[in-house]
């Protein structure tokens, strides 16, 4: 099919980040692209929820889905932004391939041009951070049914101590006082990407929670995957230690999403799988001036959060207009924004930490948390109407 002559800049990924960028694009673009995000999952998944919603009952698991129709370009001139439910597989100089056929400009199509390309795919983490499919009735079916796997153990391991594993056990311990809850961790230090004054906090938290730590050993993970059904077994530490459980939670891992570029410009993809960058938020490919990346799958330097990622799509953005005008392109610069999290400890306790502002950290403990997170208001917020079920 021929598809009409007007430039387009396409957004690969549908979550925080990528949803940021799409929005800035269509809001400045003043007409001179049409903006296509493209995007796997039927809904947006509000993935700050998933720890929670894995472990809670009593939560409105289906608003943790959320239709990107019409939230997501709801406050963007009209038309100027359309969504693909697709996976991205390929790349050429000028298209990307997606997995499936689509409706497009009124035609169905395998492919999709591209004038400008942002690649905001982020890293797929272990369930339940990251679900396994992608369509909504099946990401609530599986939250709720790891919420039964919780209820059944007496015993439950929780392996990997950064934020959703912090969360996951201060959550499960505090909303089943009675179950023998152990925390594992390679490291000394909990949160051991932060200042070691966070380790101090959530040490204190698990010890008041009752919430046993095994630190400063990596855990031997069996080529089949831990049991499921429910059994007890031996989780086998590297230093010989054993860790009784009925079931193992995995909360380590975090694989970048780069595959994309593996074919046009694998060496833009690093040893770690993440992709390098130029100051100015391109891929390190003079060949390809006019491909972006940005949030969890980029090399930025900055700290892997949404706040920084924002920031990234406000750059990239800035970049596209200038690449428009034939400007000179800005640069991003994250010095000063040190790294900082809004770590859960349990239903109600948090803390936003800040990490060395001005040479110390900084922690703000707050009793203000509900069960389901608020998750009504987020689900308003990005104008998920009325119907949950949507």
């Amino acid at each position: 099919m021929a598809i009409s002559p007007q430039k387009y800049a396409l957004v690969i990924g549908g979550s925080y980040v990528g949803i940021k960028a799409a929005q800035e694009l269509a809001q400045n673009g003043n007409g001179r692209y049409h903006v296509v995000l493209v995007e796997a999952n039927s809904h947006f998944q509000h993935l700050f929820a998933f720890p929670r919603f894995a472990v809670a009952t009593g939560v409105e698991t289906h608003k943790a889905f959320i239709p990107y129709n019409p939230g997501t370009f709801r406050d963007c001139p009209e038309g100027w932004g359309t969504i693909i439910q697709a996976r991205a597989i390929d790349l050429t100089n000028n298209e990307v391939k997606l997995d499936r056929m689509v409706e497009f400009e009124g035609g169905q199509v395998d492919s999709l041009p591209y004038s400008y390309l942002v690649i905001a795919t982020g890293t797929k983490l272990s369930p339940p951070s990251t679900l396994p499919g992608s369509d909504k009735l099946g990401g609530v079916d599986y939250l709720q049914k790891h919420v039964q796997k919780i209820r059944r153990s007496s015993k439950i391991a929780v392996i990997g101590a950064g934020a959703v594993g912090v969360q996951m056990a201060t959550d499960v311990k505090e909303l089943y006082p009675e179950k023998d809850v152990t925390l594992i961790h390679s490291r000394n230090h909990l949160m051991n990407t932060f200042d070691g004054k966070l380790h101090e906090i959530v040490k204190d938290r698990c010890d008041e929670l009752g919430i046993k730590l095994a630190l400063g050993s990596r855990v031997k993970l069996p080529p089949g995957g831990f049991p499921t059904d429910g059994r007890a077994f031996d989780i086998e530490l590297v230093d010989g230690r054993k860790v009784g459980t009925e079931l193992a939670i995995v909360c380590t891992g975090q694989t970048p999403r780069s595959e994309i570029l593996s074919t046009l410009t694998p060496t833009t993809i690093n040893e770690s799988k993440f992709i390098t960058l130029l100051p100015t938020l391109q891929i390190a490919d003079p060949r390809h001036p006019n491909i972006f990346a940005l949030g969890d799958v980029a090399n930025t330097g900055a700290h892997k959060a949404a706040r920084p990622g924002f920031n990234q799509a406000l750059v990239v953005v800035k970049n596209i207009l200038h690449l428009e005008s034939k400007e000179a392109l800005e640069d991003y610069d994250f010095s000063g924004m040190p790294a900082a999290i809004h770590l859960t400890l349990g239903i109600k306790k948090n803390v936003l930490f800040t990490d060395k502002r001005d040479g110390y950290p900084q922690a703000k403990h707050r009793d203000d948390g509900v069960l389901d997170m608020g998750i009504g208001a987020v689900w308003q917020r990005r104008g998920g109407g009325v119907d949950a079920m949507l």
